[in-house]
């Protein structure tokens, strides 16, 4: 009986994204569905949080991209995205988190904020910056030599770093953070990743608006 894998995402959605990225680097067939967030069959499969992504795996829903990722990667065992050492699996999973708790909110903020707001999120960004700089000291990715589950979870910054710079005019991501810098560009040009981004003139089009929403003219 051949497995059913459906992903629910939506088409600009970072966290829906590090999902098809998993599944592409394991090689599963799925359905992908776009939806919004607050549609019936989103409802149906995360009635908790009412958010996406959720993959659906022969009718049983997981929610939270994070938890998805693991649960792929025990799943199906090919390719795998962590190490099998239990302190090496621990040490993606801080990092993973870092990313979603720390780094992104510290972005988001850079991006929305305004005045003495905005400085302090820039400087908790540059703080964060330098960590994540310091970690990818002797390494090609986030992992070692090959993409796991750290790169798929930073993957957004690839992609939504310069988006934010454009729409802004901030540079968040200079010559102060060359191994990021490189990073960004490896693992953006990887066969798995470079066919998946959104496209990026309805991404600007997106940000812009949510710009000018939280920086109106006066």
């Amino acid at each position: 009986m051949a497995e059913e894998v459906k992903l629910l995402k939506t088409w600009s959605s970072r966290f829906g994204l590090r999902v098809v990225w998993a599944l592409k680097l394991k090689g599963i067939p799925y359905e992908a569905i776009d939806l919004s967030n607050k549609s019936a069959l989103l409802l149906q499969y995360n009635p908790v949080h009412k958010k996406i992504p959720v993959l659906v795996h022969n009718g049983n829903p997981i929610s939270e991209s994070l938890v998805i990722l693991e649960y792929i990667d025990e799943t199906w065992k090919q390719n795998p995205i962590l190490p099998q050492d239990p302190l090496h699996r621990a040490r993606e999973r801080f990092w993973a988190k870092f990313s979603d708790e720390k780094l992104l909110p510290s972005v988001w903020g850079a991006f929305t904020k305004e005045g003495k707001d905005r400085e302090e999120a820039m400087a908790a960004t540059m703080e964060n910056l330098k960590f994540v700089e310091e970690e990818l000291k002797g390494k090609k990715f986030f992992s070692g030599e090959k993409i796991g589950l750290v790169d798929l979870v930073f993957g957004w910054l690839a992609n939504l770093i310069s988006i934010f710079e454009e729409v802004s005019g901030f540079n968040i991501v200079g010559e102060g953070y060359p191994l990021l810098s490189a990073w960004m560009q490896e693992f953006s040009e990887l066969p798995v990743i470079k066919d998946t981004w959104p496209p990026r003139d309805k991404m600007i089009i997106k940000y812009q608006a949510l710009y000018d929403k939280y920086h109106p003219a006066k």
